[in-house]
């Protein structure tokens, strides 16, 4: 082999280099690339125009748009599947409230049920129980013997009218309500010890001085009696009760003060019931024989419609009733002569 010489090297690195820089053509092709070039040239400005660049600069923008769009639409979609987790997590808890609920009524109308059977004991025990005191309270020392209990006693009893009296509904009561339920039972019992009660001296001083509230209710009870509410019994018997306690002094002067108590007496003198004029006829009579109440009370007592209503009764086939209607008369007529 023969040694290459170095000027012989750089002689073939040189035409190496040539070859890679220079490139060989034909000149009819190079004359046909300018012609196209030219052409080119020519035709790029027409096509070029402004509108042209316009519809780029909107597709660029659509193209930004879309893509803000389908990142959009991704937090959609993350943000529907995380409200639907929590609208799964809430119906599951609605689910577990309405299964409770249900379990709680059944409940409550379990406790209800028992209530009702423990109201309907207690109301049978104490009819039962005020009606032996009842029969216990004719006796007058039987009265005086409770003087000592009286106090506790008469508070139950207000207790037990006034919770009556708020249970009462006048617009719903019809004429066919039970009135022998254990109830109306009951609250005729406490009508009638409290009236045998103020029928004895000791027993209706007591009820004058200690026992007001009771009194209160009793008049606000006899308010709210309509025709077929109760028996008349129970009416008759506050009346008795009224009537017994305004023999005392005390117990007058308090029950007059009252102003629902006389337009208390002229509804009642309407009832139908024949005893329940003459009970209130005869409580009208205790008004008209004290001079304090005939102060307080005179330009109410000199009513013409009173005295109408008092000379209608007087024609009553009952003689006790017409008796006492006659005898209210002439009170009544006696104090329009006084001056």
């Amino acid at each position: 082999a023969s040694t290459t010489t170095a000027a012989e090297e750089d002689n073939k690195h040189t035409d190496h280099n040539m070859s890679e820089v220079f490139v060989r053509v034909r000149k009819r092709d190079l004359e046909k690339l300018t012609t196209e070039v030219m052409q080119l040239r020519d035709f790029l400005p027409r096509v070029l125009n402004p509108n042209l660049m316009e519809m780029l600069h909107q597709a660029r923008t659509a193209q930004t748009v879309k893509e803000l769009l389908v990142q959009e639409q991704e937090q959609l979609r993350q943000k529907c599947l995380h409200l639907q987790s929590r609208l799964d997590a809430v119906q599951t808890d609605c689910q577990r409230e309405r299964e409770e609920k249900l379990l709680l009524r059944e409940q409550l109308w379990q406790s209800g049920a028992e209530l009702q059977q423990q109201a309907d004991f207690c109301s049978g025990l104490g009819s039962a129980t005020c009606s032996l005191l009842w029969s216990c309270s004719v006796i007058e020392d039987t009265v005086t013997h409770w003087l000592g209990k009286l106090q506790a006693f008469l508070a139950v009893a207000a207790q037990t009218l006034e919770s009556f009296v708020r249970s009462l509904d006048v617009e719903l009561k019809t004429q066919t309500e039970d009135q022998n339920s254990k109830e109306h039972q009951f609250v005729l019992a406490l009508a009638g010890t409290i009236t045998n009660i103020a029928a004895v001296t000791c027993g209706r001083d007591f009820l004058s001085g200690s026992a007001h509230t009771l009194l209160d209710i009793l008049m606000k009870l006899l308010e709210l009696m309509k025709p077929g509410l109760l028996l008349s019994l129970g009416v008759m018997l506050m009346l008795m009760a009224l009537y017994n306690v305004s023999i005392s002094v005390k117990g007058l002067k308090y029950i007059s003060e009252n102003p629902g108590l006389l337009p208390l007496i002229w509804t009642l003198l309407n009832d139908g019931e024949w005893e329940v004029c003459l009970h209130s006829l005869r409580l009208l009579q205790s008004l008209l024989l004290d001079e304090e109440v005939l102060l307080l009370l005179g330009s109410s007592l000199l009513d013409p419609d009173l005295q109408a209503r008092v000379h209608h009764l007087t024609s009553s086939v009952e003689p006790s009733l017409r008796l006492a209607a006659q005898q209210t008369l002439e009170d009544l007529q006696v104090l329009q002569q006084v001056p």
